[in-house]
C-alpha cells in the first residue's frame, strides 16, 4: 500500500484523491508513522444491501442438508 508523508500530501492531493478514487487506499504518514489511511467514499446507494438479488433465479432442494449424508459419515468413521 502506498505510503506518502504529510508535506508530500499536501504537494501531490489532486492525485492522490484520484489514486484513492480509483480504489487505491494509502496512507499519510508523519514523520514515517502511518498516521491515516485514505480510502474511497461509498455513497449510501453503493453500499445497497443485494440480499435476494437471484430470488427466483434457482431452488434449493428439501433435502440440501442431507445431500451426501452417508460419503460424510463413512470419511469419518474411517469406512470405505
Amino acid at each position: 500500500m502506498l505510503q506518502v508523508n504529510i508535506h508530500e500530501a499536501k504537494t501531490r492531493l489532486s492525485m492522490l484523491v484520484e489514486y484513492a478514487a480509483k480504489g487505491e487506499p494509502f496512507v499519510i504518514a508523519k514523520a514515517g508513522k502511518p498516521m491515516v489511511k485514505v480510502i474511497p467514499y461509498v455513497s449510501p446507494q453503493q453500499q445497497q444491501c443485494r440480499v435476494g438479488f437471484l430470488k427466483g433465479q434457482f431452488e434449493v432442494p428439501d433435502d440440501f442438508d442431507r445431500i451426501g449424508e452417508e460419503e460424510i459419515i463413512s470419511l469419518f468413521e474411517g469406512q470405505s
